[in-house]
């Protein structure tokens, strides 16, 4: 495979993660985009503000291509765990338009450099040297890892789920269906409990 290939590749992986975060998010209120269901705080406004700043560095400064806008959550001093929530004073209009202009941003190093082009993760020991394919590979990596989050909290907000909306990636049972198929595990979860506890 020639590099524009493997670079075409990385970058529709990367983009299809992002298409999906966004996907969770639509559809629901201020108040459950922001709503934390699960002891760390994780929620889906938060996400998102956090994939903005991810992509912000790691296609920005680690490739001395810095992203414009200061991101005052990413700074040294800021309070710890900031860049996984949106402040009363951050819209989701804004966090979602921060995050397009981030991911312009990004696609713009990505276009401008080849995959072996060589930054620096100041973060990573033990001298942060990586190429672009590296970032590429990790930042959809880690979109992913946070659209899997953002399933479950959309689940655990109003029982939506799926890949995405053309492509649910599900079995096509009705409510019944799936009441029928959780009951089903449970009682699969507490039979191995008893047999194996």
């Amino acid at each position: 495979m020639d590099e524009v290939a493997a670079k075409a590749d990385l970058h529709r992986y990367l983009q299809v993660a992002r298409d999906a975060m966004l996907w969770k998010l639509e559809g629901l209120s201020p108040y459950d985009v922001r709503r934390p269901l699960v002891a760390t705080g994780t929620n889906l406004l938060g996400l998102v503000k956090h994939l903005a700043g991810v992509e912000s560095g790691y296609f920005g400064a680690v490739f001395d291509r810095p992203f414009p806008e200061p991101l005052p959550w990413m700074a040294d001093d800021a309070e710890w765990n900031a860049d996984m929530w949106a402040t009363v004073d951050e819209s989701q209009d804004d966090v979602l338009a921060l995050y397009d202009r981030v991911r312009r941003h990004a696609d713009a190093t990505i276009e401008a450099l080849p995959l072996d082009a060589i930054g620096r993760v100041p973060w990573w020991e033990p001298d942060g040297e990586v190429t672009l394919h590296r970032v590429l590979l990790h930042v959809a990596t880690e979109t992913h890892r946070h659209a899997g989050h953002a399933d479950i909290l959309r689940e655990l907000i109003d029982g939506a789920a799926g890949l995405r909306a053309t492509a649910r990636n599900l079995p096509p049972g009705d409510e019944a269906w799936w009441t029928a198929h959780h009951e089903h595990l449970e009682r699969v979860a507490r039979e191995s409990a008893e047999r194996d506890g």
